[in-house]
């Protein structure tokens, strides 16, 4: 099946043809880790590995890169704060952040590439930038010479004016154009810094993923490109720039991709706001698919609002789910592939709407069917469906019994209540029976009688 992808570069959707079908090389711009991942930083994680499990299921191998900012003005000031090298403020927000993301489903990149580990490479990189007349030195910073690449903004298609001006840095004096922007600047003795041919100093942003690029994959063109659509200038912008002309003008990237913003109750998230959802306080409150299935449910490109509801109905969908993939617990599955119509939702630029629809489908048929062959089947494809979209990884029974939400449950009394209301029902003393079940349902525990067993689940 054909996968057909929107590339921003272009502005349309495409068919994806990779360099190399027999190795996909895909890069997204990751963590800058000294902090906690917020519900925003986590939209891009959460998409990418969609689209990774979707090309690993169409493809023999995927090289997938999610590279780590460990050195970055943010850590150094918290580093600072806290009197602590930058190390201690990196080493435990990254595991912070794989934790995070763990909980929401998101796989490991096959590369982790960390900027601190290859100032080397970046360092050679800026020295062929100025060898061939795309970069120069100037008061001990390196800076990209713009005008020296006629195809500048053919990514983001502003006009000059509004690149420099979009490019949120000072025009400083030894700038030969204004929309020239560093690729190494000097560090004082109270920052991290690295020796190098123009002095200690420490990278610009854009030229560590252009430099670990290289390294994660060699020098080949990369087939996909991804990001939030607030990279889209200046980072990915001067990224294609320095890119292709440390390369003497070979394609750096064949697809480009970025997730749209997520506002929260329809306002933009920002800390003067005091709306920032960080994701570490969100699974307080509700297990991770949940969380994903809520980042899921707009289209990648659009923007999506995060509310309360949202997570709420979320979850819903979900019990929903797990109750269809419960009703076949008498039925073993065996290895099977997700419905053609699912994958051709995913297929289509990532229509994880469609998706999800089809996946409610196939619950409503697995709650109808009777037949034992067919319930194999389609519990086979329930979870082949969920495992492309990072969902149903749970124990259904599990699940619907309140594992990850956070509600205090005792399944030992439950099962001691129920075995109570069982002899209650054998004496006939119904008004037991009907007292231990409202007490039940009043503490959110629904029982449902089937075939002569009661089994139980924590309401939605």
């Amino acid at each position: 099946m054909q996968i057909q992808l929107y590339n921003t570069l272009t502005r349309q959707k495409e068919v994806f043809v990779p360099r190399d079908p027999q190795r996909v090389t895909m890069y997204v711009c990751g963590p800058t880790v000294y902090n906690y991942a917020h519900i925003g930083n986590a939209r891009p994680a959460v998409v990418f590995d969609t689209l990774f499990r979707l090309l690993q299921k169409t493809f023999p191998k995927v090289v997938y890169a999610r590279n780590v900012t460990d050195v970055d003005d943010k850590i150094n000031a918290a580093a600072r704060a806290q009197n602590v090298p930058i190390g201690a403020i990196t080493e435990k927000y990254l595991a912070v952040y794989h934790d995070d993301m763990g909980a929401l489903g998101v796989l490991p990149p096959v590369i982790e590439p960390k900027v601190t580990e290859h100032i080397g490479a970046i360092i050679g990189m800026i020295e062929r930038l100025i060898a061939n007349g795309h970069a120069y030195v100037a008061e001990g910073h390196v800076l990209f010479n713009v005008p020296s690449f006629p195809a500048y903004g053919q990514l983001s298609r502003r006009d000059r004016d509004d690149m420099i001006a979009g490019a949120r840095v000072d025009v400083a004096p030894y700038k030969r154009d204004p929309a020239d922007f560093v690729l190494w600047k000097p560090s004082p003795p109270e920052l991290p810094g690295w020796d190098s041919p123009w002095g200690r100093g420490r990278p610009g942003w854009h030229i560590e993923c252009s430099a670990m690029i290289e390294k994660s994959f060699g020098p080949e063109t990369i087939d996909i490109h991804g990001g939030g659509h607030d990279l889209i200038f200046p980072h990915h912008e001067n990224e294609i720039a320095q890119s292709t002309c440390a390369r003497n003008g070979a394609l750096f990237c064949r697809y480009w991709m970025h997730n749209g913003f997520v506002n929260v109750d329809a306002e933009k998230m920002s800390k003067s706001l005091g709306n920032v959802l960080l994701v570490h306080d969100l699974l307080k409150q509700a297990p991770g698919e949940a969380i994903r299935l809520a980042l899921l449910s707009a289209h990648y490109r659009q923007p999506l609002d995060w509310t309360d509801a949202a997570l709420k109905e979320a979850k819903a969908q979900l019990d929903r789910l797990y109750r269809a993939l419960d009703s076949l617990r008498d039925v073993e599955a065996e290895p099977g592939e997700a419905p053609e119509a699912f994958v051709a939702a995913l297929a289509d630029d990532l229509n994880t709407p469609k998706a999800m629809a089809e996946l409610h489908h196939l619950a409503g048929l697995a709650n109808k069917a009777t037949d034992p062959a067919e319930r194999r089947r389609l519990k086979s494809e329930l979870l082949a469906a969920g495992w492309l979209m990072g969902l149903l990884q749970q124990d259904p029974a599990a699940w619907l019994r309140g594992a990850g939400t956070g509600v205090a449950v005792d399944a030992a009394e439950i099962e001691a209540l129920i075995a109570a209301r069982k002899d209650a029902r054998a004496r006939k003393d119904w008004a037991e029976s009907d007292r231990i079940r409202n007490d039940l349902a009043a503490r959110g525990i629904l029982l449902e009688d089937k075939g002569g067993e009661t089994s139980w689940r924590v309401a939605s």
